[in-house]
């Protein structure tokens, strides 16, 4: 994933809202997934922007985000669940691009994508 250029209005929602008073990984995890659970307005449609070996999603496949995974499947990464293939499964948010979601909501998952393209770890 390329690293994109410096975005000083995110950096400080990000710094001020989500990794706040965060010290190590498992505090900058339930930072973002606090912050993801109370942005995201759910259920909204989303497509499919990348694939990864974690999921079964194809890229352009068009998918109902339901809400957030457990916590503790959100340790080491963002997931969210959702209806596929007539199952409940959760996937990474990373790979999901909102199509028919509320401003709130693209904002905090383009936060999500930029802190990862950022090249910033939990």
């Amino acid at each position: 994933m390329a690293r994109i250029k410096e975005n000083k209005a995110r950096e400080r929602r990000i710094e001020m809202e989500v990794v706040v008073d965060a010290y190590n990984e498992s505090e900058r995890a339930m930072g973002w997934y606090y912050y993801l659970e109370g942005k995201l307005k759910f259920p909204f449609k989303a497509r499919c922007k990348s694939k990864r070996a974690v999921s079964p999603l194809r890229i352009g496949e068009e998918v109902t985000v339901l809400g957030m995974a457990p916590e503790e499947d959100c340790e080491s990464e963002m997931f969210v669940r959702l209806k596929w293939g007539g199952r409940s499964m959760a996937v990474p948010l990373s790979q999901l691009e909102p199509i028919a979601a509320d401003r709130p909501t693209k904002e905090a998952v383009a936060d999500w994508h930029y802190w990862l393209r950022r090249g910033y770890k939990f």
